[in-house]
C-alpha cells in the first residue's frame, strides 16, 4: 500500500488517485475504492459518481481554478492539488486560497512532483498531506517538516509574522 505523510505522520494511503479518468466507465473497473478523480470528471459526471460505492474526492491541476469546485467544496473530505513539475508554484497559491478565501477545513493533499525540499513550504501554505514522488524517501520527507523551527513570514500555518511574535 502506498505511504503518505498526513498530519505529521506516515500513514497508509486509503485513496486511489485516478490520473487519467475522462469517462465514468472507469468506476466499474475499480469498485468500492476511495477515489481522487480529476475535476473535469467530477463536474460532468455527478450522477455516476453519486452512485459509486466508495468515497469520491477531487484533484485539481495547476491550470484549474479553485472556484470551479463551487458550493460543494466543503462536502469534499479531501482536495488534492497536482504539482505537474516541481517548479510549478501555482498549487501553493491554490492551497492558500482554499484555506484563507474559501475556509476549507478538509484534507489538502500535495500530489505529483512532490519533493522533500518543498514539503516544509507546502505545509506553510495549508497542505496537511503529502504524497511524495515515487523516488523520494517518505521517512526523509517527514523529517522535512522539522527542517526549520521558525519562519519570518505569516502563513496559513502561523498567521502572525515573526516580528509580531516577539
Amino acid at each position: 500500500m502506498q505511504k503518505l505523510i498526513k498530519d505529521g505522520a506516515i500513514v497508509n494511503d486509503r485513496w486511489t488517485w485516478l490520473k487519467e479518468a475522462t469517462n465514468p466507465a472507469v468506476l466499474k473497473m475499480i469498485p468500492r475504492k476511495n477515489l481522487i478523480v480529476p475535476l473535469k470528471l467530477w463536474r460532468y459526471e455527478q450522477e455516476e459518481l453519486f452512485e459509486f460505492p466508495g468515497d469520491i474526492s477531487i484533484w485539481l491541476n495547476s491550470h484549474e481554478n479553485v472556484a470551479d469546485i463551487g458550493e460543494q467544496l466543503h462536502e469534499l473530505p479531501l482536495i488534492a492539488l497536482n504539482f505537474p513539475v516541481f517548479s510549478d508554484g501555482r498549487p501553493y497559491s491554490k492551497a492558500r486560497e482554499l484555506r484563507y478565501d474559501f475556509g476549507y477545513k478538509g484534507e489538502l493533499r500535495a500530489i505529483g512532483d512532490v519533493l522533500r525540499d518543498q514539503i516544509f513550504y507546502m505545509s506553510r501554505c495549508g497542505f496537511d498531506a503529502f504524497s511524495p514522488r515515487y523516488d523520494q524517501d517518505v521517512e526523509s520527507c517527514l523529517e522535512a517538516l522539522e527542517d526549520f523551527n521558525t519562519a519570518y513570514q505569516a502563513s496559513v500555518a502561523e498567521p502572525t509574522p515573526l516580528f509580531r511574535r516577539r
